[in-house]
């Protein structure tokens, strides 16, 4: 199943994302930022933390673990991880993801 964002996400500054299979493009606001991400079924994503995390999950499913709680997360599903909570995901197939950033700094785009 091939549900890739439109051009007009495609033509946003893309984000310099260390994960290998991550692509994601920005939409950059003063406070904050929106990231729509692309990853392949790239494994786990090791734990870590930053700011505030809003997002939805547009295609595909992933297991993301907040706070040491463990869901699986599928089309349509949102999740809410607060500033400085540590989360992992684990992704098994191609996920299509809109995350809100409260930090305009979260990623950077690509030079």
């Amino acid at each position: 199943m091939k549900v890739p964002f439109p051009e007009i996400i495609k033509n946003l500054p893309e984000a310099d994302i260390p994960f290998e299979g991550v692509h994601g493009w920005i939409s950059q606001n003063v406070d904050h930022q929106i990231v729509f991400l692309e990853i392949e079924a790239i494994g786990a994503v090791a734990e870590h933390s930053h700011c505030a995390q809003w997002g939805i999950v547009v295609e595909g499913d992933m297991d993301l673990t907040i706070g040491g709680i463990t869901k699986n997360y599928q089309k349509g599903d949102s999740y809410f991880i607060p500033d400085g909570v540590i989360h992992s995901a684990v992704f098994r197939q191609k996920t299509w993801a809109i995350d809100f950033f409260a930090d305009n700094k979260r990623y950077l785009p690509k030079e």
